[in-house]
């Protein structure tokens, strides 16, 4: 297991805990099994697919939840019936349960997922609310006092008009 020293990066960055604390931890992921085989892609600018082979299982067996930044796709075979007693000569198609786990950023949500032809595909976008989006702040001349501008008094003075009163 590899160890990363991140703290040169603590001295000129603010409020990056949680990355940081997130590539420990994914760093500290140990012996992860390489089944499913899955595609990570970028489909557009903020949109991305995972795709899971996933051969062998149907909807109902599989399971996508999203809880706090970690998508977790889950599969599980149903038992074989009690009549049917089939015996391998030689089983090379995995039929086991597993369990896939994918850290996600801030703000991307699953838009949808769909199985087709034994892969799994989860549509992934980032949608970035307002509030964390760029935006120009105004700089006060000479003596004059800087102004705390909220976003909508912001939009006001990029258009060139005087601020509203804030009720």
């Amino acid at each position: 297991m590899r160890h990363f020293d991140l703290s040169p990066l603590y001295r000129s960055t603010v409020g990056f805990d949680g990355v940081f604390n997130m590539l420990d931890k994914l760093a500290a992921v140990d012996g992860a099994s390489g089944y499913p085989p899955y595609n990570i892609e970028r489909t557009g600018e903020n949109a991305y697919r995972i795709t899971v082979a996933v051969a062998g299982f149907t909807t109902d067996e599989l399971s996508l939840e999203l809880k706090e930044n970690t998508l977790t796709v889950r599969g599980e075979k149903a038992p074989p019936a009690e009549d049917a007693r089939t015996e391998f000569l030689h089983q090379g198609i995995a039929a086991r349960a597993f369990e896939r786990k994918f850290q996600v950023a801030d703000h991307v949500l699953v838009t949808g997922a769909r199985l087709d032809n034994g892969l799994l595909h989860v549509e992934l976008v980032r949608e970035i609310p307002e509030a964390k989006k760029p935006r120009m702040i105004p700089i006060a001349a000479g003596g004059s006092p800087a102004r705390n501008l909220g976003p909508t008094l912001q939009a006001d003075a990029d258009a060139g008009e005087p601020p509203r009163a804030a009720h």
